[in-house]
C-alpha cells in the first residue's frame, strides 16, 4: 500500500471537512446572515440551524476519525484491525479510509475459530423466547385446558 498516496487522501478530506465544518459554525453564528425580525423567518432560520449544527456534529466526527487514521498510519498500524489484528482489506480501505476495523468485526461477525460475540447478558434468552410463549401480532393468546 502506497502510504504517501493513502496519507494525501487522508489529508486532502480532512482540509474538506475542516472548511465544511468552519462554514456550518459561521453560518450558525449568523455571521453573514442576521436573524430576522420576522418571528416565521425566524422559525425557518432556527429549523436551518438545526440541519447546520447536524452538518458540523458529523464533520467533527469524522475530522476525529481522521485524525485517528493519520496516527495509526505513522505508527505503522493503519492496515491492521484494532479489534483482532488481522488486515483490513485493502477495498475496506478504499471506501472507508478512516476505518480501524477489518470488514468482519465491523460486521460484529466472529472469525474462523472464535467464539460469537453476545450482546445480551448471561442467560439471555434470543429475542422473542423470553417468555416461552412468543405470538405473532395479532395472535390469540394460547388456549387453557
Amino acid at each position: 500500500m502506497d502510504t504517501q498516496a493513502v496519507r494525501a487522501r487522508l489529508l486532502k478530506r480532512r482540509e474538506e471537512l475542516q472548511t465544511r465544518a468552519s462554514r456550518a459554525s459561521a453560518d450558525l453564528r449568523h455571521e453573514s446572515d442576521p436573524l430576522s425580525a420576522d418571528f416565521a423567518e425566524q422559525v425557518t432560520q432556527r429549523e436551518s440551524d438545526d440541519v447546520l449544527g447536524a452538518i458540523s456534529e458529523s464533520a467533527q466526527q469524522e475530522l476525529r476519525l481522521l485524525q485517528a487514521a493519520l496516527r495509526r498510519l505513522e505508527e505503522g498500524r493503519y492496515t491492521t484491525c484494532a479489534v483482532c489484528g488481522e488486515p483490513i482489506e485493502e477495498e475496506r480501505l478504499q471506501a472507508v479510509p478512516y476505518t480501524d476495523r477489518c470488514r468482519t468485526c465491523a460486521e460484529g461477525e466472529p472469525r474462523r475459530g472464535e467464539r460469537p460475540r453476545t450482546t445480551r447478558g448471561p442467560g439471555a434468552q434470543p429475542p422473542g423466547k423470553a417468555s416461552g410463549t412468543a405470538r405473532s401480532p395479532g395472535s390469540a393468546p394460547p388456549r387453557k385446558g
